[in-house]
């Protein structure tokens, strides 16, 4: 009988193709990129495929690994079934998200952790910075990924996002001398930041817009009432950055940090998987 598959490489390969990096699978696995490049080159050489092609800047499936991957979901997914039989029951954790970082991309994250473990039920709160950290504070929730404000401590960061001015290609952006600016509400850090920028750069503005959150902004910079500052992965589809073209001041990177208090392994590795895939946006 042939050396059967090391579960553990199938998944990291299974992860390594969704996330398209090293980097985020070995931040799912809590592994090291290193240990995942050994792991992926030894599943590989058990096959005698090459499964995927490494580029600088990204992992891609190879034509053979494209083949080998929904065998190694069907696989892992075997895997899984076999551990409920032994009454693996389903757990759940809830996790706060800042809506500047759920974006578009919050889908495919919640995908990928029902992918790793279907037995997880996340719940999931998304809101501003602002009120999440606070809930988190009270026990409310059991994680939260959210932009640093000043006043928080702790967390570990897990990414900088960059903050850009976006608006409609066709918007009109002037209201005579003063810029037309959609913002969100006053407890928000990124209105206070950009607003402050403004006036230190001498750049008169006139607010036309005020949304409670990241879909209310994007609407009306999507309509062209006006313009907005915004992390990049979470301006509306079709937005343009205009800072530049504007003579508008340079915006700092957010930090994004995680604060959890899960205990449980499995939890931990579904928070990662979670994070993870945010990240790979």
């Amino acid at each position: 009988m042939d050396k059967p598959l090391d579960l553990d490489a199938v998944q990291a390969f299974v992860l390594a193709a969704d996330l398209q990096s090293f980097t985020r699978a070995a931040e799912a696995l809590d592994s090291t990129q290193s240990a995942i490049s050994f792991k992926l080159k030894k599943l590989e050489q058990r096959l005698g495929r090459r499964l995927l092609e490494r580029t600088p800047r990204q992992v891609r499936l190879s034509a053979e690994g494209q083949q080998f991957l929904p065998a190694a979901r069907s696989l892992l997914a075997a895997h899984d079934r076999a551990l409920e039989q032994l009454d693996q029951g389903p757990v759940r954790f809830s996790v706060g998200i800042s809506d500047h970082v759920a974006g578009a991309t919050l889908p495919r994250a919640l995908a990928q952790v029902h992918a790793v473990d279907p037995g997880v039920v996340v719940e999931v709160r998304v809101g501003s910075s602002h009120d999440l950290m606070p809930a988190y504070e009270r026990g409310e929730l059991d994680a939260v990924i959210v932009r640093r404000e000043p006043q928080d401590k702790g967390g570990k960061l897990v990414m900088e996002e960059r903050i850009g001015w976006f608006a409609h290609p066709d918007a009109q952006c002037w209201a005579g001398p003063a810029l037309r600016v959609a913002t969100f509400s006053s407890a928000c850090r990124i209105r206070e930041l950009s607003l402050r920028r403004l006036d230190a750069a001498g750049i008169p503005w006139v607010e036309v817009f005020v949304g409670g959150g990241i879909l209310a902004v994007g609407a009306a910079v999507s309509a062209g009432l006006a313009v907005s500052a915004l992390l990049h992965r979470s301006a509306p589809p079709g937005a343009v950055e205009v800072g530049e073209r504007l003579g508008l001041p340079k915006l700092p990177l957010a930090q994004v940090r995680l604060h959890a208090r899960l205990k449980e392994p499995r939890l931990q590795t579904a928070l990662r998987t979670l994070v993870a895939a945010l990240k790979s946006s």
